[in-house]
C-alpha cells in the first residue's frame, strides 16, 4: 500500500512541533544565555536584506556537518550536543525545517526565530 505523500504544509507543522520557537524580542535574551545565532540565508538575500551583528553564517546546504560536534567539519562553536543553535532565515520557514533537521542529528536545543530576520527587522533588533 503506498502511502500519501506529505505536503510543505505538514513537514512544516511536524518540525515546528519539536522546537521551542522564539519570537524576535526573545532573541537577546537567547543569545546572553549563551545561544549560538545562525544566518542560514544566501548571501544576496543577507545583502539585500541585512545581517544580524551576532549572527554567524552558514549557509544551509552545509550546517549540519558544522554544527555536529562530531564532525570533522564542524565549527569551534559545535562543542558538544548541548549548544542552543538558533537558526535565522527570512521568515522563519527554511529555519524550522533546519533547526529540526539538527535535532536529527542530536542537537536538542536547536530552534528558530519567528518570523526570521523580517520579524528582527520589525522589531528593531537589527
Amino acid at each position: 500500500m503506498s502511502r500519501r505523500p506529505k505536503t510543505i504544509d505538514e513537514v512544516l507543522l511536524e518540525a515546528r512541533a519539536g522546537l521551542d520557537r522564539l519570537a524576535a524580542q526573545d532573541l537577546p535574551a537567547a543569545l546572553a544565555e549563551g545561544g549560538v545565532l545562525v544566518d542560514i540565508r544566501p548571501a544576496a538575500q543577507r545583502a539585500e536584506e541585512g545581517e544580524h551583528p551576532a549572527a554567524l553564517v552558514i549557509e544551509r546546504n552545509v550546517l549540519e556537518w558544522r554544527a555536529d560536534p562530531t564532525s570533522d567539519a564542524r565549527i569551534p562553536e559545535a562543542v558538544d550536543h548541548d549548544v542552543a543553535w538558533i537558526i535565522l532565515c527570512s521568515q522563519g520557514y527554511t529555519s524550522s525545517l533546519a533547526a529540526a533537521a539538527l535535532h536529527e542529528i542530536g542537537l536538542h536545543r536547536a530552534t528558530d526565530v519567528i518570523g526570521g530576520y523580517e520579524a528582527l527587522a520589525q522589531a528593531g533588533l537589527v
